[in-house]
């Protein structure tokens, strides 16, 4: 409970706040995060972006574990971490949003501002020619045998519109992810494990900015020793009970 009061305290005096998601916002929704024990790193191997590009073998792989995350993410709702930021925003309190998910929840919750640092598996683009479609197209293609699926225009090898390992981050995000996060009077991580780089490094920055900065996590993060408050809570319940406290 003087979690939650001192949560609402920070909260209620922000006015430039950045929320920071991890899969752990997500999994609320049914979408399985990466590092927990059932974990997607647990029961699958990544596909690394060069091997994706050299590999005929490596793409089969990648798009099959993508129309599975693209059908998981599809059915996937908003749930009560989501929809309390849209309100936080409405409210004036959280000014951007700051994502390494790709299930797009936060765009279908009206967050707004959001920055998608990795991403996002609602479209595919052919990594020669950049030419874009919806992923549902793709998927179909993969689904009706085409399982590496090639770019009609240049028969450059299609890829979801994520970031892999191994892949640059997108210049424009990174940019913006880090003018947001200097400007911020709280940076409220939620659901992440804060070990994946560099997208990591921005809490940090943010507290090395000035910003207060609160973690809501179910694992410890290699950050917790410089939050001002770390909150080891489910998401929703602790969104919602944030928001029962603050004026309307």
């Amino acid at each position: 409970m003087d979690q939650l009061i001192e949560f609402g305290k920070l909260v209620r005096a922000a006015n430039r706040g950045v929320a920071f998601t991890g899969a752990g916002i997500s999994t609320e929704s049914g979408i399985p995060d990466f590092r927990g024990p059932q974990g997607v790193w647990n029961t699958e191997t990544p596909v690394y972006y060069q091997d994706f590009m050299a590999d005929r073998s490596a793409r089969i792989r990648a798009w099959q574990r993508g129309v599975r995350m693209f059908h998981r993410c599809g059915a996937a709702k908003p749930n009560d971490g989501h929809l309390v930021i849209t309100e936080l925003q409405r409210r004036g309190h959280i000014a951007a949003v700051v994502t390494q998910n790709i299930d797009g929840l936060h765009l279908d919750a009206g967050n707004e501002n959001v920055i998608e640092l990795h991403g996002t598996n609602r479209y595919a683009v052919c990594q020669h020619c950049w030419k874009e479609w919806p992923t549902s197209a793709i998927v179909e293609r993969v689904e009706k045998g085409d399982d590496a699926p090639d770019c009609d225009a240049c028969g450059g090898p299609i890829k979801a519109r994520t970031i892999s390992f191994g892949q640059a981050m997108p210049e424009k995000e990174m940019r913006l992810a880090t003018e947001a996060t200097l400007k911020s009077d709280l940076y409220i991580s939620i659901g992440s494990s804060l070990v994946v780089e560099p997208a990591a490094s921005f809490p940090r920055l943010a507290k090395q900015a000035g910003a207060s900065l609160v973690i809501i996590n179910n694992q410890e993060t290699p950050l917790d020793d410089i939050a001002d408050l770390v909150i080891r809570e489910p998401i929703g319940k602790t969104m919602m009970a944030l928001l029962r406290q603050l004026p309307g």
